[in-house]
């Protein structure tokens, strides 16, 4: 009987040189971590010191977004969206067109341009398509546009080891205003534009056109809330600017274009709105001795962007 019990007992006896203990409890921890890895350590803290300042430029974020896709419809639309460099993805021809020179010329320009798909439709297929427009045998597909986040400018400006310049769009509802703007940015050496999400121009094939070719080098960072975009700018160490016709200071005295500046400029009849107005450091008006009540924002923003490089050329 006792050895039966022994025989359906699953202990197992203290091992010889175990001192009573498993297997398990006499393995070591392996070798000590160097300092740097050690809780609570000097050395730890130093590394994790000159870490955050190696960190403290703004991480590259992508999430502003994309726009919708677009039709440009027309012949010379599409032959003059194909010249000035249109992102497109399609080029929709009718069947059986009548082959005039702007169909030549727009077929001729999207086979040298490459990566253009060329799509023969039916004329009910592109009256489809257009919803009835007068399309002339001629679509052009535009992609989506790509927004950069607005902390994407401050951290491409601290890749280049230079003070931010951005602009800021509040409430310019004009494609072609946002084209003239980003083709100042990238003339006179700025780091992009803010748009606000909501009711307000975005990066259509008119904004493109009008930017003649500059939006494929100069990003437009699209903000859920421009207010708050600003706000997390000044928490960067970078001053707001806002353009307002009744401005406390003259463009020319304001100091703060010489470092890190955000211009913001507002529509052509509003102006700033209140919110965005109250969140400006500064607001500064351009001086017009011809009389002028205001300027568009293609305008305005070229000035400002030129009295800015000029400063800190």
């Amino acid at each position: 009987m006792a050895a039966n019990n022994r025989r359906m007992s699953g202990k197992k006896g203290a091992q010889v040189g175990s001192g009573g203990k498993r297997r398990r409890g006499l393995e070591g921890k392996g070798p000590t971590p160097p300092a740097e890895m050690r809780k609570g350590h000097a050395k730890q803290r130093a590394a994790n010191a000159k870490a955050r300042r190696v960190t403290g430029r703004p991480q590259q974020r992508r999430g502003g977004g994309r726009s919708t896709s677009e039709l440009v419809v027309g012949r010379n639309p599409v032959y003059e969206a194909l010249r000035e460099g249109v992102p497109a993805s399609t080029l929709y021809v009718q069947q059986f067109i009548d082959n005039d020179e702007r169909v030549r010329e727009a077929l001729q320009l999207a086979a040298e341009r490459g990566g253009i798909n060329l799509m023969e439709a039916p004329r009910p297929e592109l009256d489809r398509m257009t919803n009835g427009l007068n399309h002339q045998g001629l679509v052009l597909q535009v992609p989506p546009y790509e927004y950069a986040h607005p902390e994407d400018l401050v951290a491409a400006a601290h890749d280049e080891g230079v003070d931010p310049l951005i602009v800021a769009l509040d409430g310019v509802t004009d494609p072609r205003n946002l084209g003239a703007v980003v083709r100042s940015v990238s003339a006179f050496g700025g780091h992009g534009v803010v748009v606000p999400e909501r009711r307000a121009a975005g990066m259509t094939a008119g904004a493109w056109k009008t930017s003649a070719g500059t939006a494929a080098r100069t990003p437009v960072a699209r903000a859920t809330n421009l207010t708050r975009a600003l706000e997390s700018y000044q928490k960067a160490g970078i001053t707001v600017v806002g353009l307002a016709a009744d401005g406390e200071a003259e463009l020319g005295d304001l100091a703060a274009l010489d470092g890190p500046v955000v211009i913001v400029v507002g529509s052509e009849g509003k102006g700033l709105s209140r919110l965005v107005g109250e969140t400006c450091d500064f607001r500064v008006r351009i001086p017009m001795p011809g009389g002028a009540e205001s300027l568009n924002a293609g305008v305005a923003a070229g000035i400002v962007l030129y009295e800015a490089a000029r400063r800190r050329g």
